[in-house]
This record gives C-alpha cells, structure tokens and sequence, in this order.
C-alpha cells in the first residue's frame, strides 16, 4: 500500500490507534503495572511505549531528525489516568506532523534510528504494523488477567463462524 495523501493516512492511522485506545479503559488500574515474569513489559508500560515511540521516534523521523524516545516508564506518566492523557496528547502532536506531511515528503526518506535510509510513507507503515504487534500482546495480557477484551471489528471469532455459509470452503 502507498501512502502519498496525509489527509488519509491520518484519518486511517486515528482508527488503528482508536483500537488500541479502546483497551486501556479495560485494563483494572490496579494491575496495569502488573509484570508476568520479572522484567517483563507491564501494561503500563506498553501504552507508554506506544504514545513514546510515535511522536518521539516516528514522528521526529519523518520530519528529517533523530529519534528522541524517551522510553517507556512511569515517569512519562503513572497511573490509568495519566496514561490515558500521555497516550492521547503523544497521539494529537504525531497526527498534526503527519498530517502536514506532502506528497513529496512521502515519498522521500527517514531514517531510521539505526541509520537505516526507508521511503517515508513505508516508515509510517511499519508505525501501523508495530502498534498491531503491541496491540496483540496487549489483549494477550488482558486475557490473562481474564479481562473481556472489546473485538476490533465488533463480531468475536464465534460470531462470525455462526453468521459464515455452513459449508466449509475447498
């Protein structure tokens, strides 16, 4: 897929991270800190990740700078609340340098943190595939927290078996 209107690819780009958004209002408060194993990434600290990463690493890079990522702690900000406002203001600041993005500008290059020169609009693609990644192990660890996780599209898997043509394909 090319992205060479902005203007589209932030309206898309608000309906992924819409998805995402919908999660945290799920996750119990007193758990978004909890750790699966030592070490491990908490909930918390996923959603910090992906408000960080954004503005701070995608969106510096496509307007031609280093990436400035912060991280993921609780200093970035503590607690659902807070969390909730971090994730959305990172959100806001990324889709206003994205949205004045031109045909131009994606079409032509970042760099990555490694030093690696990508077609911008292939950058912001790997955005969305990344916060898929992070999106999945979001709702992994809600479900081991036996939280009902909210579906991306509305039908669960069983809902849309029950609504498919009876006979198998093939």
């Amino acid at each position: 897929m090319r992205i060479d209107d902005s203007g589209t690819f932030v309206e898309y780009w608000r309906g992924v991270r819409q998805r995402t958004r919908r999660l945290l209002p799920v996750a119990p408060a007193d758990r978004l800190e909890w750790e699966i194993a030592p070490g491990r990434w908490t909930l918390g600290d996923l959603f910090r990740h992906l408000a960080a990463i954004e503005r701070w690493m995608y969106g510096e890079n496509v307007q031609g700078r280093p990436s400035r990522y912060p991280g993921h702690g609780r200093d970035l900000a503590d607690g659902p609340e807070a969390v909730g406002e971090y994730l959305d203001r990172m959100h806001e600041e990324s889709c206003a340098i994205f949205g004045a993005l031109t045909p131009e500008q994606l079409a032509g290059k970042s760099v990555t943190p490694a030093g690696t020169p990508i077609t911008t609009f292939k950058w912001l693609r790997a955005m969305v595939e990344h916060e898929a990644h992070h999106r999945g192990q979001i709702s992994l660890l809600l479900g081991l927290l036996d939280v009902k996780v909210p579906q991306i599209f509305g039908l669960t898997e069983e809902e849309v078996r029950a609504r498919s043509a009876a006979s198998p394909p093939g």
